[in-house]
């Protein structure tokens, strides 16, 4: 009997190391899921992620152009309400989940190419913002028009 209890120990023990081990990696897991969410939606302190001179004027109609890769640059932009505009999506070399596009309000979705530009038309935008986002709401941008 002695034996047995000895193994129901070990068996025990063994156990509760694994639940141990099974909690510690959930755990973690949750810590850095937790710290990427944090980082990529916290207050910035890029001073590039603010509209700088990414929105301009061609034959009357108003560009706004974002940088994807590891998110969208900037992330705030200011346009003219009221003016025919185009959004255009500038890639280069992008591999994460910044290449498939959502803009909600247009029920837009599409994957950009890797490199290369993607032109969407706009129309003439009211005051107001328009939003964009990942396909998994990881990474987004703003254009406010005024």
């Amino acid at each position: 009997m002695n034996k047995t209890k000895k193994k129901e120990k070990e068996i025990e023990k063994t156990r509760n190391i694994k639940t141990n081990k099974i909690f510690s990696v959930i755990i973690i897991g949750l810590l850095v899921v937790g710290l990427g969410f944090i980082v990529t939606s916290g207050p910035s302190t890029n001073k590039g992620n603010r509209s700088a001179g990414n929105v301009e004027t061609k034959d009357e109609v108003q560009h706004v152009t974002i940088n994807v890769g590891g998110g969208y640059t900037p992330q705030i932009s200011t346009a003219v309400a009221g003016v025919p505009t185009k959004l255009i999506m500038k890639s280069n070399g992008t591999f994460d989940c910044s290449a498939f596009l959502v803009i909600p309000d247009m029920n837009y979705r599409a994957t950009l190419p890797r490199t290369g530009e993607t032109e969407i038309d706009l129309g003439t935008r009211e005051v107001g913002t328009l939003n964009g986002l990942c396909s998994m709401g990881m990474y987004n941008f703003t254009i406010n028009f005024e």
